[in-house]
C-alpha cells in the first residue's frame, strides 16, 4: 500500500497544501496533481459525479505523488467504504456535528477489531496484487478530515477534536456562517477570525491539524500563524475563473 506522506506530514506537524475539486474532470485532476499539490479533494457532496466517474479521477491521479481524498456526499459508511474502496487515502466528511458522529465515522475507515469497515478494496489493493499490505496498514496510513461547518460543531468540538483517529478539523467557512447566523458574503469578519481562534486552540490541544482554506500569499501566511498545517488553495474552478478574470480584466484595461 501506497505511503501516506501528508498524514505523515501532518502528524509531524508540518504544513501541507491542496484543493477541492468541484469540476469533475479526470484531466483537471491530473494536470493538478502534475502540479504539486500535497493532495487533493474529489468534491462529490455539491456536484453530480458517480462512483465511475470518481474513480476516472482517482486514476488520473496515479504515477504522482499527491495524495488523494474524496469529500463524500455524507458519513455514510456506504459513500465511505466506496470512496476507501476504489483507491482514495482518505476522506473528508462535511456537516458533522457530535462526537459519536465523529467516531462512528472513524470506525467505518478501520477493519476490525478496530472498526467496522467491510473488506473488499478492489482497485485500492491493486485488484489483489497488494492485498496482504492493504490490510496490514490500512488502518493506520488513511486520512480522516471532518468539516466543522455547523454551530453544533462548535459546541462538541473538545468532544470531536477527542476521537482517536480524527487527524484533521477544517472549516468551513460559508456553512459555518450561515449556521451561526452571519452573512457569509461578508467574510472575513473579526467574529469569524475569533471562531476560528477557537477551532485552532482545541486543534492544539489535542494534537489534531487545523484546516483552512486561502486565496493569497497575505492570507496564507495568516492562517499559517494560526496553526493551520491542512491548507487549502482555492478551487479547481475558482483558480480557472481567478486566472481569466485577470486576464480579461487586462486585455479590457
Amino acid at each position: 500500500m501506497r505511503t501516506n506522506q501528508v498524514r505523515q506530514k501532518i502528524e509531524a506537524h508540518e504544513p501541507t497544501v491542496g484543493c477541492f475539486m468541484g469540476l469533475g474532470s479526470p484531466n483537471v485532476a491530473e494536470l493538478l496533481a502534475h502540479a504539486g499539490f500535497d493532495w487533493l479533494v474529489i468534491e462529490t457532496e455539491h456536484n453530480g459525479l458517480d462512483s465511475a466517474e470518481i474513480q476516472q479521477m482517482l486514476m488520473a491521479m496515479n504515477g504522482t505523488e499527491t495524495v488523494p481524498l474524496v469529500r463524500i456526499p455524507s458519513a455514510n459508511p456506504v459513500f465511505i467504504q466506496r470512496a476507501l474502496d476504489m483507491g482514495a487515502l482518505g476522506i473528508v466528511v462535511p456537516l458533522v456535528r457530535t462526537a459519536a458522529e465523529a467516531a462512528a465515522i472513524v470506525q467505518a475507515t478501520r477493519y476490525p477489531p478496530h472498526g467496522t469497515r467491510s473488506f473488499g478494496p478492489l482497485r485500492a489493493e491493486r485488484y489483489g496484487f497488494d492485498r496482504q499490505d492493504y490490510f496490514k496498514r490500512a488502518n493506520d496510513n488513511l486520512l480522516v478530515v471532518l468539516i466543522i461547518e455547523t454551530a453544533e460543531a462548535l459546541e462538541n468540538l473538545a468532544a470531536i477534536a477527542a476521537v482517536d483517529g480524527v487527524d484533521v478539523l477544517y472549516i468551513g467557512p460559508f456553512d459555518l456562517c450561515l449556521s451561526l447566523g452571519w452573512n457569509p458574503m461578508e467574510l472575513p469578519f473579526p467574529a469569524f477570525e475569533a471562531v476560528i481562534e477557537q477551532v485552532a486552540t482545541v486543534c492544539r490541544q489535542h494534537s489534531v491539524a487545523l484546516g483552512l482554506g486561502y486565496g493569497s500569499n497575505e492570507e496564507l501566511e495568516q492562517r499559517r500563524a494560526q496553526g493551520a498545517t491542512f491548507l487549502g488553495y482555492g478551487s479547481d474552478y475558482s483558480l480557472l475563473a481567478n486566472a481569466a478574470r485577470t486576464g480579461i480584466a487586462a486585455f479590457k484595461k
